[in-house]
């Protein structure tokens, strides 16, 4: 039997939630918390079967913009599964990690956050990547400020910046470029989602809302990733 060919790292857009509670006449917040529940189901799958990294975008820099009642219900929400998330994490193996500035957050969400980061720093299964307060635009001038920084303090010289250099100050220093981006809800575009990372990676867009996205919908998507040509610019 053929061996599946595995990305090492998944990363999702979780739209929909909005839709899936307008479809059903329900408050939004429901659709959120719906949301989060499949993303327990998603991570926890995708670490029984080897996938090493999954990044999924739960709240993005321009969310703000958003109603004071529904941002306020995705800090609650964040910080219960964080918390609620955390007994599990342990026991499944998966470390989480946030990508995006959490600065801007209540105290108690990021005291939730940086509780979570240590007290799974050792697992060695899937890294959860959950990208709040997150923008692709945002992180790169942080990066290109730190590498400026480096230069101006003479850690650096110009010519030492390169694409590597770009990448090792990004919030996902270290880890390798998502193979597969999985976008439910309809949409096909990236949302100003991992700009620099996603230069190779393979897109699915799916019709189905985020909260209706299920184990065989990511074994579908790896299937469709294993048929594809990746050829890298290449012939």
């Amino acid at each position: 039997m053929e061996e599946k060919i595995l990305p090492k790292h998944i990363a999702i857009i979780m739209d929909g939630n909005r839709r899936w509670v307008k479809q059903r006449g329900l408050e939004t917040k429901l659709g959120h918390k719906e949301g989060a529940e499949t993303l327990k189901k998603i991570a926890k799958y995708a670490n029984n079967i080897g996938i090493k990294y999954l990044t999924v975008y739960a709240f993005s820099t321009e969310n703000w913009k958003r109603t004071e009642e529904e941002v306020g219900a995705l800090m609650a929400l964040l910080k219960m599964y964080v918390d609620d998330f955390l007994k599990d994490s342990n026991l499944e193996n998966i470390r989480i990690n946030i990508l995006g500035d959490i600065s801007r957050l209540d105290k108690g969400l990021q005291k939730s956050i940086e509780n979570a980061i240590v007290r799974t720093k050792n697992n060695t299964g899937l890294t959860l990547n959950i990208a709040f307060n997150y923008g692709g635009r945002d992180e790169i001038t942080k990066a290109i400020r730190k590498i400026a920084k480096k230069a101006q303090d003479g850690e650096i010289a110009i010519n030492d910046i390169d694409e590597q250099k770009v990448s090792d100050n990004l919030y996902t220093a270290g880890q390798p470029e998502p193979d597969l981006l999985i976008r439910p809800g309809g949409e096909k575009r990236i949302s100003n989602y991992l700009l620099w990372q996603l230069a190779y990676t393979e897109f699915i867009f799916l019709d189905k809302y985020w909260p209706d996205f299920s184990e065989r919908d990511l074994d579908e998507a790896i299937e469709v990733f294993e048929n594809r040509n990746r050829k890298f610019g290449g012939k």
